[in-house]
């Protein structure tokens, strides 16, 4: 199958991905304690990379002092995180074409936006994240676990496809490694009753 074009899919989700993700941290105890010790150590300028329209990890970091702004490649997503959070930055981009220069940043966080990526190109994504990173800035990254990939082509009840790709958690080491970052830390959950029944991955890496 063709990839998806996901800002048109996005696009056309935006407010009803919005209203069925915004609130989740609040029923996600061990995401709330992995976002606050990430928000005690980064320093920043930080970017959230695929921030959704809920813009929602975005607002949970800058409310606990992070310098953050949010990034995503649907401008449907943007324009409705922007009109949420005024007082937060938000921009149309590609998380393979981050718009940073280089070593710039002290941190990214990608919560489930690299799975939207062909498995070929999760590489490429990594090397820009190192890119990105200044020495010492941190990773946080979060991926459903799992082979494969899933995909449907009603999306919300829209005539839109998703497409994702699913990885375990030593592949997810091994691609953000072999991109030149340390991981530091690694760890796997299973999933809430309320959320799509996947393994829950998060690793944390440095440059």
């Amino acid at each position: 199958m063709d990839w998806p074009d996901l800002a048109h899919s996005y696009d056309a989700v935006a407010a009803d991905y919005a209203k069925q993700f915004a609130g989740e941290l609040t029923g996600k105890p061990f995401d709330r304690d992995l976002l606050d010790a990430y928000a005690a150590t980064v320093t920043g300028p930080v970017l959230d990379v695929g921030c959704g329209p809920a813009g929602h990890v975005t607002r949970y970091l800058a409310d606990r002092g992070v310098a953050i702004g949010g990034v995503d490649l649907s401008p449907g997503v943007v324009e409705l995180a922007a009109d949420t959070h005024p007082d937060l930055h938000f921009e149309v981009a590609d998380l393979r074409a981050l718009p940073a220069a280089d070593a710039s940043l002290g941190g990214l966080v990608a919560f489930y936006s690299v799975i939207h990526l062909p498995r070929e190109q999760l590489p490429a994504a990594f090397t820009e994240f190192h890119r990105a990173l200044r020495p010492g800035g941190t990773l946080l990254i979060a991926m459903h676990g799992g082979t494969g990939e899933v995909s449907a082509d009603n999306w919300f009840d829209l005539d839109v496809s998703f497409r994702a790709t699913l990885v375990e958690l030593p592949e997810l080491v091994q691609l953000i490694e072999g991109a030149g970052l340390t991981v530091t830390e690694r760890h796997e959950r299973p999933p809430y009753s309320f959320e799509h029944p996947t393994q829950r991955l998060y690793v944390l890496a440095t440059r």
